[in-house]
């Protein structure tokens, strides 16, 4: 997912929103559903015999799901700046089985406010009888956080929905993600626009998100298109693409992820500096460095499984406690000397890995990256990493473990 379209963005009256000509995704349009629409009794429906709930459109006002009533996502459901999505824990929200241009995006400025608990978390999901990976679009937030793909204060657009991302506020807030779980997700537009578990584009670190799933997804798991955002106990099951994905200068920090492939899967962890379909135009010149801390990732098997971790297009990363089963290889470090300086990293202290655990692989470490490093270089720790206690953390309301 890397394809976009970059311009200033500007409100001129009303919102007005067009597709980008890159995405083939439908045209969105912009209607005012402040009140829900679509709306059908539904006497065996909902906690209390309430409503089945038809959501689609963009709404510019605050939309408050009640828990007495079935909600359905038809379309694309879009909040728009100033508005606020409220779900209460335990409810579980439908989306359509209609592929990519059904899915659930809260604009910059939007907010929204999904707040499960262990015992009640809020699952979006497939409405099929037979639910099937990329079923339908996902869930996309976007926030005014730095990205590097733009410079200064312009932003990038989101390559399902045409919506703008990006900006100059690191501390930014979407709202909170609080024990939520993404199900079927990933549905395709076309060979280049395919819909994430969860998308996080330019998504600021005053945004709250703990305790989050993706499982079986089309395309990738959880994916950072630049931005701060800060995820603690992330767990990834079967997506069919990368589990973790992050490009544009993403500068946040993951804390707890449990990564475990299917049968159809491709890295654990897909790693770019910068945007290589459209470059780094940052001003100043800046890469992709999160830190993760305690992560877990578990393939089908060094014969089988390619690789964990892949680090390209410059990016520099520090992992601290990792734990690696079943691939063939570990790290694959992609790059050059020149604009994806992604060696360079390892060399200068910037990319380091601290206390590991190999189980299962075959190659530690392949640097492809034109510049000369050892494995020590770039590794400390080895045979002391635990990886995450997913066992602790997942139980109770995560899925497909």
């Amino acid at each position: 997912m890397k394809n976009r379209l970059i311009f200033g963005f500007a409100l001129l009256g009303a919102l007005v929103m067009t597709s980008c000509a890159s995405d083939d995704t439908a045209d969105i349009n912009i209607t005012d559903n402040s009140v829900v629409n679509n709306t059908t009794t539904n006497p065996g429906g909902g906690n209390n015999g309430g409503q089945t709930i038809f959501l689609s459109g963009t709404y510019t006002t605050d939309l408050d799901l009640d828990a007495n009533n079935t909600y359905k996502v038809n379309g694309s459901l879009i909040m728009a700046s100033g508005t606020t999505l409220r779900i209460p824990a335990g409810m579980t929200i439908e989306a359509l089985a209609g592929g990519a241009d059904v899915y659930v995006a809260i604009s910059q400025g939007a907010r929204i406010e999904a707040i499960g608990t262990v015992d009640n978390p809020i699952v979006f999901t497939s409405d099929a009888s037979a639910p099937e990976a990329g079923d339908w679009g996902g869930l996309i937030l976007l926030g005014k956080a730095p990205i590097n793909s733009v410079s200064g204060n312009a932003t990038s657009t989101s390559e399902i929905a045409s919506l703008p991302y990006g900006g100059t506020q690191a501390n930014d807030n979407s709202g909170i993600l609080r024990y939520v779980r993404v199900q079927y997700s990933g549905g395709s537009a076309d060979g280049q626009s395919e819909n994430n578990g969860i998308s996080f584009y330019g998504v600021g670190n005053g945004t709250t998100v703990e305790y989050v799933q993706v499982f079986e997804g089309k395309d990738d798991g959880i994916e950072f298109f630049g931005g701060t955002v800060n995820v603690s106990y992330a767990s990834v099951i079967n997506a069919q693409d990368d589990s973790i994905d992050w490009t544009e200068g993403y500068t946040g920090t993951i804390t707890d992820a449990y990564v475990k492939h299917g049968a159809d899967h491709d890295k654990g962890i897909e790693a770019d500096g910068f945007n290589t379909d459209i470059g780094n135009n940052s001003n100043p010149i800046y890469f992709s460095s999160p830190t993760v801390n305690n992560l877990t990732i578990i393939g089908l098997g060094s014969a089988t499984s390619s690789e964990a971790i892949r680090l390209r297009a410059g990016t520099r990363a520090m992992f601290n406690n990792v734990s690696l089963q079943g691939y063939a290889e570990g790290f694959d470090l992609d790059g050059n000397d020149t604009d994806s300086p992604t060696g360079a990293g390892v060399t200068s202290g910037e990319t380091q890995v601290t206390d590991i655990l190999f189980t299962d692989i075959t190659l530690k470490v392949k640097n492809d990256t034109g510049v000369s490093f050892t494995d020590a270089d770039l590794i400390s720790g080895d045979g002391n990493g635990t990886g995450t206690d997913y066992a602790t953390w997942g139980a109770g309301w995560t899925v497909g473990n």
